[in-house]
C-alpha cells in the first residue's frame, strides 16, 4: 500500500494540482482548512501532511501545532511564501520535518517527501529492534539511549542478518550474553537453536567433549557416542562465553569450525562432521594482549573478531541508570507482588553516585533488594543495599531530596548559590518528572534535546566520578 498524504491548502487549484501530481505515488487526501484537515486525520491513517502556513481565516501554524501534539503525529512538511520562512523555521523547531517555498518544484517536493518517509521508516526500525530485544529478554534486556548504547544497537541491527562471527568484549555483568541473544533473535535463523556454553566452567577435556561430542570409548566413562553442542545447534547459533579460557587444543578445533571446511571431528573419532552454525564469542579479557603474550592463537583471534562489539561498563553510561531502574523496578514489583511503583529522589541520587563495579548485573540485584525491603509504594534510600548507600562521592544539594529515615546520612551543607549544582538538581528533577523521556524533559526545561545532552556531558566532566544523568524512552 502506498503512503498516505494529506494536502491542506485553501486554494482549490493548488490542492487539485498537487493531488494530480502526487497521486501516482501516494494515496492522497485534500482539505481546505483547519477543521477539514483534522477530520481527515481522525478518520484515516495519514503518513505525511503537506500544509500551507496560510489557510485563509485559519492559522496554518495552529494546525501544525495541533498535528505535532498528537500521540503519534504524521510527518509535517510546510508550504510557505518567502515572507513566511521565519514562521516555517519556528515550526521546524517544534517538530515539523521541513518546508518548501512557493512556487513549488514538484520533482524536488516528491524527493523531499520520499526522504521524509524513509527517515520515519528508519526510526520505526530502531524502535522495533528495541521492542524485539525487550520482548525477547524481559527484565534483563538491553536498555539505554546513551551514545555508546546506540552504537551497540546500530551494530546489532547491521550484523544480525549476516553470517559474520562476532566477538563481544566487556566487563562481567555488562550484558554480553544479551547481545548474543539479540543477534540470534534478529538473525535469519531465530527459530533455530541458540546454544550457550560457558567455557570457564569446564575442564579442557570436558569442554572439548561438550563442544564437539565424543565417540563411544573415547575416554574412560565414555559409554556411548555423545552429540556435542555444535551438532545440537546445527542451523542455529553457538555462543561461547569466556572464550579466553579455552586451551590450545580446543582453539585448533575451533579454527576448523570457523574455516571453509565448517567441520570438526568428535573426540576419539576421525570422521569429519560438517555443521552450519553462527558462532558468537564473548570475553572479559583482553584477547589482543593474550595474543601478544602467546596465550591465545592470533589466527583464531582474527577469525573470531570479524565484527567486534564492546559492551560499555555501567559507570561509562550512567545516563542510562534511571531507565534501567524503572524497568527493574517494574519487573521485580510484579514478581514479588509488591506495590512499589516509584523511587525516591535520594535513592536515585545514591544509584547515580555508585561506581557499579558489577555493572548492570549489580544494579539489577540492588533494585531487587530494594523492592523486597520496601514497605510502601516508594523505594527509598534506606531500602538500598548498604554498599550502595555508603558508596557516595558527589555531595547532594541541601534539602534537594528529603531523606526521612533515621539511619540516613546527613546531607552536606553546600553553597545554595552554586548555579552548576542547582542546574544539575533541576535537570534530574525534570528527567524524573517525565518518567524517563529526555525529549519531554528538555521541553520542560525550555532547552533543546541537544543542549540537554551537552549539559549532561558538562556535568559528567565536572564530576569525574559521576556520569551525566539522563534517561530516555523507547516507547
Amino acid at each position: 500500500m502506498n503512503p498516505t498524504i494529506l494536502i491542506v491548502d485553501d486554494e482549490k487549484h493548488t490542492r487539485d494540482g498537487l493531488r494530480a501530481s502526487l497521486e501516482d505515488s501516494f494515496e492522497t487526501y485534500v482539505a481546505a482548512d483547519f477543521q477539514g484537515a483534522l477530520n481527515v486525520i481522525e478518520a484515516d491513517h495519514v503518513d505525511l501532511v503537506l500544509t500551507d502556513l496560510r489557510l485563509g481565516g485559519d492559522d496554518g501554524m495552529k494546525l501544525v501545532e495541533k498535528i505535532l501534539s498528537l500521540p503519534h503525529p504524521p510527518i509535517v512538511i510546510m508550504m510557505t511564501a518567502y515572507g513566511s520562512v521565519d514562521a516555517a523555521v519556528e515550526a521546524m523547531k517544534r517538530g515539523a520535518y521541513d518546508f518548501v517555498t512557493k512556487p513549488l518544484n514538484i520533482d524536488k517536493l516528491e524527493l523531499l517527501i520520499q526522504r521524509a518517509l524513509r527517515s520515519r521508516d528508519t526510526e520505526k526500525e530502531v524502535v522495533e529492534l528495541k521492542k524485539v530485544v525487550e520482548k525477547k529478554f524481559g527484565l534483563e534486556r538491553l536498555i539505554g539511549e546513551s551514545a555508546v548504547m546506540e552504537e551497540v544497537f546500530d551494530t546489532i541491527k547491521q550484523v544480525a542478518p549476516t553470517r559474520a562471527t562476532v566477538l563481544i568484549q566487556g566487563e562481567s555483568g555488562t550484558g554480553k550474553e544479551l547481545v548474543a541473544q539479540a543477534l540470534h533473535a534478529l538473525s535469519g535463523r531465530p527459530k533455530q537453536k541458540f546454544v550457550a556454553v560457558h567455557c570457564a566452567a569446564l575442564s579442557p577435556q570436558l569442554l572439548e567433549s561438550e563442544l564437539f561430542g565424543h565417540e563411544k570409548g573415547a575416554f574412560t566413562g565414555a559409554m556411548e557416542r555423545r552429540i556435542g553442542r555444535f551438532e545440537q545447534a546445527n542451523g542455529g547459533t553457538v555462543f561461547l562465553d569466556e572464550i579466553g579460557e579455552i586451551d590450545a587444543a580446543t582453539q585448533v578445533k575451533l579454527l576448523r569450525v570457523l574455516g571453509e571446511e565448517r567441520s570438526f571431528e568428535r573426540v576419539g573419532g576421525n570422521a569429519p562432521v560438517k555443521v552450519d552454525v553462527r558462532l558468537i564469542a564473548a570475553t572479559n579479557k583482553n584477547l589482543a594482549a593474550m595474543v601478544s603474550d602467546g596465550k591465545f592463537r592470533e589466527d583464531l583471534f582474527f577469525r573470531l573478531s570479524v565484527v567486534p562489539v564492546t559492551m560499555p561498563p555501567l559507570r561509562a553510561r550512567k545516563e542510562d541508570i534511571p531507565m534501567l531502574v524503572q524497568a527493574f523496578l517494574k519487573g521485580f514489583a510484579e514478581e514479588n507482588k509488591k506495590p512499589v511503583t516509584q523511587i525516591a529522589d535520594a535513592a536515585m541520587q545514591a544509584l547515580l553516585r555508585h561506581d557499579w563495579p558489577g555493572n548492570v548485573r549489580e544494579l539489577r540485584t540492588a533494585i531487587e533488594h530494594g523492592v523486597v525491603m520496601a514497605t510502601g509504594p516508594q523505594l527509598t534510600f534506606r531500602d538500598l543495599p548498604l554498599a550502595v548507600r555508603q558508596g557516595t562521592s558527589l555531595p547532594l544539594a541541601p534539602n534537594s531530596y528529603a531523606v526521612t529515615r533515621a539511619d540516613a546520612p546527613p546531607l552536606p551543607q553546600e553553597n545554595p548559590l552554586d548555579l552548576h549544582l542547582q542546574e544539575h538538581q533541576l535537570i534530574l528533577k525534570a528527567l524524573n518528572g517525565t518518567g524517563g523521556n529526555v525529549t519531554q524533559a528538555a521541553k520542560k526545561l525550555g532547552i533543546s534535546r541537544r543542549t540537554l545532552h551537552r549539559k549532561l556531558k558538562d556535568i559528567k566532566g565536572a564530576h569525574s566520578t559521576v556520569a551525566a544523568t539522563d534517561f530516555s524512552s523507547h516507547s
